[in-house]
């Protein structure tokens, strides 16, 4: 049995870049930042590093990240690494390991003003171009309303969302 799974919580470093490849079919590229603490055995001083992850998603996902995603936002990513290689223009061979983003939650609250949901969960099947999606929120006051649950087998709009 074989296992390619990546899940991780940070920080957007950069604002999503949304493309549409010449099929058009949408992908979106972000960056983000996860933190890692611990204390030093030998000097017994705190310590942190801190790693930076592409994540690129694909699809009806590639839209909605690329919609309620910015620089500094708090998200949950899960999905499988990947790694292409690609010759650049200075003969260089290069590679690159990415995320190929499968599932997005929103972990903070959008600046004010900003509009945006909190609490925004998006789960995408395997299929990049063919989607199927849920809505899920995290813990909200009472004062708000409901997002519709979907079921997966469900096919939602992004103009669906109420938010």
């Amino acid at each position: 049995m074989n296992l390619n799974r990546a899940m991780i919580i940070g920080n957007m470093t950069r604002d999503p870049e949304l493309r549409t490849t010449p099929n058009g079919h949408s992908v979106v590229s972000f960056g983000v930042a996860t933190n890692r603490r611990w204390n030093d055995q030998a000097s017994g001083q705190k310590k942190e590093e801190v790693e930076f992850h592409n994540i690129v998603a694909w699809g009806k996902l590639a839209e909605i990240c690329s919609q309620y995603l910015a620089r500094g936002r708090k998200v949950y990513v899960e999905g499988r690494l990947h790694t292409r290689d690609w010759e650049g223009q200075d003969g260089v061979k290069r590679n690159r390991t990415e995320i190929i983003a499968e599932n997005m939650i929103i972990l903070d609250r959008a600046p004010a003003g900003a509009g945006f949901g909190a609490g925004v969960g998006v789960e995408t099947g395997a299929q990049a171009f063919a989607p199927q999606m849920s809505v899920a929120t995290a813990p909200a006051s009472s004062a708000s309303a409901p997002l519709p649950t979907v079921s997966a087998d469900e096919e939602i709009k992004v103009e669906d969302i109420p938010f």
